[in-house]
């Protein structure tokens, strides 16, 4: 066996110093044909299908809130991870069976490389105020399954609505090196790689790279070489860009119906406790009633996120009228919510209730309360004062002489 490993050996590499096609026909500057869909899985907010010769990836793209961000525990202490992409390469992809568990270390690497190549495009986080995590499945494999996950990130990325900078492509590069003779091959194979004396992948955009990683089992290569390997892979990434571009070349616009919508705005710091309620009442009732997910920074920066636009919109407002000042002069729609012999309270914002005292009731004398108004009741009243210790002083009789001279 092991001599026929050799005799195998030395025919491919023999062959490719000589000039004479490749292993599957090609001459070492062609890369395999590449065939790509975006949208392939309905229900995902972004998702595309990758295939380059007999390497395949589906690749989905998810999008989140603050709170669906990654814990990093380092070294220099904790962090939020708000780009993720993960990368599984079962076994079936080669045509193996095996137990497909938690990620290797070889897929781990792959993701991370995979990562680094997309990340130098990605918008900020101001830009494009969502967590997003990327997954590519390694369907098939047969060489380079790392750059077919970083085009299809880009692919379904740009699906998803995500504002990249620009698509990214990438490509792997051998090298057959015998003695001062060599020949640089782009897109490689398994067996290339195998066989070969380099897997140098190479990452990056129409206007230069974004990630490098190369392998090598010979003790080095020259400047010359790197050059070459260089030059090729641009050669081979335009390529690449080109069929990715007669699919899709920016961000949609409409992003899927299933992605949360995100709304953002500052409040006054000094409003959050307001915001929050006694015990997290107030953005409890909020969250529930609306279908919508709030998160609130220390700095007074609001983020909304909901499926369906009304609800963002809806616990917008919400929040607004929480935080919302009494304005004296103006009139507001409130709920009596309490009754007392004095007068009632009306509650015309949240968490803020007035008093409307029985001589402001009505224009007629009022003997009892209750005769005119109970618990429930939906009230105009307009806002007389507003006291040093924030007490307000409500009328209603004040609402009908301004509706009496208007009329």
């Amino acid at each position: 066996r092991g001599a026929l490993s050799k005799i195998e050996k030395h025919v491919v590499r023999s062959r490719i110093i000589a000039g004479e096609p490749r292993i599957d026909g090609r001459d070492t500057k062609t890369v395999r044909p590449i065939a790509i869909r975006t949208g392939v899985l309905p229900r995902t907010h972004g998702s595309a299908l990758f295939t380059r010769g007999e390497t395949q990836a589906i690749v989905v793209t998810t999008l989140g809130t603050g709170r669906d961000a990654q814990l990093i525990d380092a070294l220099e202490g904790m962090r939020k991870e708000n780009f993720m992409l993960h990368y599984n390469f079962p076994p079936y992809s080669v045509g193996e069976t095996g137990r497909v568990g938690t990620p290797k270390r070889r897929e781990i690497g792959h993701g991370r490389l995979a990562k680094r190549g997309v990340m130098a495009v990605m918008p900020s986080i101001d830009d494009f105020p969502y967590v997003i995590r990327v997954v590519s499945e390694i369907t098939e494999s047969n060489g380079s399954s790392s750059m077919a996950s970083v085009c299809g990130a880009s692919l379904s990325l740009m699906d998803a609505g995500v504002p990249l900078k620009a698509p990214v492509a990438g490509i792997a590069m051998g090298l057959i090196k015998e003695g001062d003779d060599y020949a640089v091959l782009s897109d490689i194979l398994g067996d290339e790689d195998h066989l070969g004396d380099m897997d140098f992948k190479v990452a990056g955009t129409t206007e230069g790279i974004t990630a490098l990683q190369m392998d090598i089992k010979i003790d080095g290569i020259t400047t010359e070489i790197m050059r070459k390997a260089l030059e090729q892979a641009k050669e081979g990434r335009m390529t690449i860009l080109g069929e990715m571009a007669k699919v899709i070349t920016e961000g949609r616009e409409e992003m899927s119906e299933y992605a949360p919508r995100l709304i953002t705005f500052k409040i006054n710091p000094e409003k959050i406790r307001d915001v929050i309620g006694k015990g997290g009442s107030t953005i409890r009732a909020i969250t529930e009633e609306t279908g919508a997910t709030i998160e609130i920074d220390d700095d007074g920066m609001v983020k909304i996120a909901s499926v369906e636009k009304a609800a963002g919109d809806e616990a917008r407002r919400r929040v607004e009228m929480v935080i919302a000042e009494v304005e004296v002069g103006t009139i507001y729609e409130g709920k009596v919510a309490k009754i007392m012999d004095f007068g009632a309270f009306v509650n015309i914002l949240p968490g803020k209730d007035g008093l409307v005292h029985i001589s402001q009731i009505s224009d007629e004398r009022v003997e009892n309360v209750s005769d005119k108004l109970s618990e429930g009741d939906v009230v105009k009243v307009k806002v007389l004062e507003v006291d040093r210790q924030g007490r307000i002083r409500l009328s209603m009789k004040a609402v009908t002489e301004e509706e009496k001279a208007t009329a």
